[in-house]
């Protein structure tokens, strides 16, 4: 039986005519020596229960603080991340924009080449053929010549 201060104070043990009866003071004594142990065993154990806790709230607070680094870590690892896919991706762009225009400079390059081979076929046709036109009333004449004499 725990006994509270309140009641220990109010406890009124029997007179003898030479003091207090022995028993009872003996069975408070015992009560109250049982309490104050309950007290005694309870207050060691909320003590090793504060303690605990105390060390759990350490490692949590550790753990909060690894989980922030963490966090900020993984997150400027993002934005490098970012980052550095848009230099490669406008690298890639320029590169393929260079690309785009040398093919073009070189069709451009290649489609003069052809026309300028086109007038010079053409050229070398009509002057052809002017000759041709040329040499038909001549060649026509020494055929003839040629048949009559044969």
């Amino acid at each position: 039986m725990a006994l509270a201060p309140v009641e220990i104070r109010h406890v009124t043990l029997p007179r003898r005519p030479v003091g207090y009866g022995r028993t009872a003071v003996d069975r408070l004594l015992a009560e109250v020596t049982e309490s104050f142990e309950d007290v005694w065993r309870e207050r060691a154990d909320l003590t090793d229960r504060v303690e605990q806790l105390e060390n759990d709230l350490v490692r949590y607070r550790e753990l909060e603080a690894l989980l922030r680094t963490t966090l900020v870590s993984a997150e400027r690892s993002a934005q490098e991340l970012r980052e550095q896919a848009k230099k490669q991706a406008d690298l890639i762009v320029g590169e393929a924009h260079a690309e785009a225009r040398s093919i073009t400079h070189r069709a451009a390059a290649e489609r003069e080449r052809l026309h300028a081979e086109s007038r010079r076929t053409q050229a070398l046709l009509r002057s052809a053929l002017t000759t041709i036109e040329e040499d038909a009333p001549l060649r026509t004449q020494t055929e003839a010549t040629q048949l009559v004499t044969a």
